[in-house]
C-alpha cells in the first residue's frame, strides 16, 4: 500500500476522514463521512438551487395543469386540488432525487481513490456505509423540510407541531431507505453516466409508481400490482396519513399506516444490509 493513498491531514480539514478515525470507534468514522457529504454538498451551490427549483417546478406547472382533470381518491371531499394530492408526492421525489445523487460520490470517490483509503482503514464496511447512507439522507431531510413548509400555503392542510415532528420522522425513514439504495446501485458503477441510465428506468418509475402522480385505484390490474410491491408506495402512504391526519381531505383507499410504516422501515434495514454485504464483495464493472 502506497502511502499516497491514504488521506493527508490537510485533506482531513477539507472534509475528509481524519487519519485518527481509525482509532475513534464506530461514531467517529461515522461522523466524520457523514460531515464530508454536507460539506461537499454545500459548496457546490448549484446542487442546492437545482436540488429545490425542480420539485417546486413539477409542483407548480403539474399542479396548474392536472387540476380540472384530476378524480380525487376515494373518500376525499371532490373539491380537492391536484396540487394538494400532489404535495407529498413532491416532497418524496426530493427525497428521493437528493438522496440518489448525493450517492454519485461514491463513483467520485472511487476515481479520485479516496474510498480506497477508507476500504483499508481499520473500519467495518457498515461503518463507511453507516456514514454514506446518513449524509445523503441529512441532505435529502434539509431540503425536504424546506419544501415541506410550502404546506402552510395549502389552507385544507394543518399541521401541528406534533404532526411535524411524526412527520419528519417518516421523512428520515424514506430518505434513508433510498440513500441506502442509492448506494447499492451506486456501489456497482464505473460510470456516472451508468448511474443515470439506471435511474432513468428503475428509480424513476419507482416514484411514478408510488401514488405520486395519480391514485392507485382505477388502475389496470398489472399496473396495480406493480403499485402494491413497490416499498415506496409505503413510505408515501405512510407520509400521506400524517400529512392530512387533521384535514378533512384524507384519502380513505390508502394502505393502513402501521403497515406502511413497518414495510418502510424494513426497506430501510435491508438496504442498509445490502449495502454493507455489497462493500464487502469486489467490484470489476457495472452491475457485476
Amino acid at each position: 500500500m502506497q502511502a499516497s493513498t491514504l488521506p493527508t491531514p490537510s485533506a482531513a480539514m477539507s472534509g475528509d476522514i481524519p487519519e485518527r478515525a481509525a482509532s475513534g470507534g464506530v461514531l467517529l468514522p461515522v461522523m466524520t463521512l457523514t460531515r464530508r457529504e454536507i460539506v461537499r454538498f454545500l459548496r457546490q451551490r448549484n446542487r442546492v438551487v437545482g436540488a429545490l427549483l425542480q420539485p417546486l417546478i413539477f409542483w407548480v406547472l403539474f399542479g396548474a395543469a392536472f387540476t380540472k382533470s384530476f378524480k380525487p381518491p376515494e373518500g376525499s371531499p371532490p373539491d380537492m386540488s391536484y396540487q394538494e394530492y400532489f404535495f407529498p408526492g413532491t416532497v418524496v421525489m426530493i427525497l428521493l432525487f437528493t438522496a440518489i445523487f448525493s450517492t454519485i460520490s461514491i463513483i467520485e470517490d472511487r476515481k479520485e481513490g479516496f474510498l480506497q483509503s477508507v476500504l483499508v482503514a481499520p473500519i467495518s464496511p457498515l461503518t463507511m456505509v453507516m456514514g454514506k447512507i446518513l449524509g445523503g439522507t441529512i441532505l435529502a431531510m434539509m431540503q425536504g423540510v424546506l419544501f415541506l413548509v410550502l404546506a402552510l400555503t395549502i389552507p385544507s392542510i394543518t399541521i401541528t407541531p406534533l404532526m411535524f415532528v411524526e412527520a419528519l420522522a417518516v421523512m428520515f425513514v424514506i430518505a434513508f431507505a433510498l440513500t441506502g439504495l442509492g448506494f447499492m446501485i451506486a456501489w456497482r458503477m464505473e460510470s456516472t453516466q451508468g448511474f443515470h441510465a439506471i435511474m432513468s428506468v428503475f428509480l424513476l418509475p419507482m416514484w411514478l409508481l408510488s401514488g405520486a402522480l395519480f391514485p392507485a385505484k382505477g388502475v389496470p390490474v398489472w399496473l396495480g400490482a406493480m403499485i402494491t410491491i413497490n416499498p415506496l408506495t409505503y413510505g408515501l402512504a405512510a407520509f400521506r396519513h400524517i400529512l392530512y391526519s387533521a384535514s378533512a381531505h384524507q384519502p380513505t383507499d390508502l394502505p393502513d399506516f402501521k403497515l406502511s410504516l413497518s414495510i418502510t422501515v424494513a426497506f430501510g434495514v435491508a438496504t442498509l444490509l445490502g449495502a454493507s454485504f455489497m462493500a464487502k464483495a469486489r467490484t470489476r464493472a457495472d452491475l457485476q
